[in-house]
């Protein structure tokens, strides 16, 4: 079991907000509540999905989330932007990788807040195990979900450092430290979400 007042603690540490919530119901009623008319962007986050947060936003916000017809270029344009994070260690790093760079490039600059919203399946214990899940947990899931013809995602077992032009490994983004442009707030949510 991850050790939530261990990464709490050193999240804050660098410089992020945190809350935490048992259930994904929980920690979608309270981003339904603090994020309200404002214009919002979604990365592909299998997390926000299963928590069925965009029509619960896009109810009262102006809501752009390509997985839902949006355009990943207006992304950049919006107040608030939501993702989830391919690892997060206890030691207070949060890790992403992508194969466009629209999602990573949206947690580093151009919004107001970002939140990540992270289930406990996304915690490792320090910065190499985060690292490593990233790689090979979530990057493969994501292959298979995305239905590329990668070695990780006809096997599902671990990333190869394939060189296939269908590759989705292309960009890895760490956050040592939160940017000081913006806002940035992690919600962790005490079940596992996403891959």
């Amino acid at each position: 079991m991850p050790n939530i007042e261990l990464l709490r603690k050193n999240l804050e540490a660098n410089n992020f907000q945190t809350s935490y919530f048992p259930t994904k119901e929980e920690a979608a009623a309270y981003l339904d509540r603090q994020i309200d008319q404002q214009t919002v962007a979604i990365g592909g986050a299998i997390t926000i999905k299963e928590m069925d947060l965009y029509p619960k936003l896009a109810a009262h916000n102006q809501v752009n989330w390509h997985w839902e017809g949006g355009d990943p270029a207006k992304a950049m344009d919006t107040d608030i932007y939501l993702t989830s994070a391919n690892g997060v260690a206890e030691t207070g790093e949060i890790i992403n990788i992508d194969g466009t760079g629209n999602r990573v490039s949206s947690t580093l600059y151009g919004h107001k807040k970002v939140y990540f919203v992270i289930g406990i399946n996304k915690i490792a214990p320090d910065y190499e195990k985060a690292l490593w899940r990233a790689r090979n947990i979530a990057s493969p899931k994501n292959a298979q979900r995305i239905g590329v013809n990668t070695p990780c995602a006809a096997k599902g077992d671990k990333c190869y450092d394939c060189k296939s032009p269908q590759r989705i490994c292309n960009a890895l983004v760490v956050l040592w430290r939160k940017p000081k442009a913006f806002q940035a707030e992690v919600v962790i949510v005490g079940e596992e979400l996403g891959y």
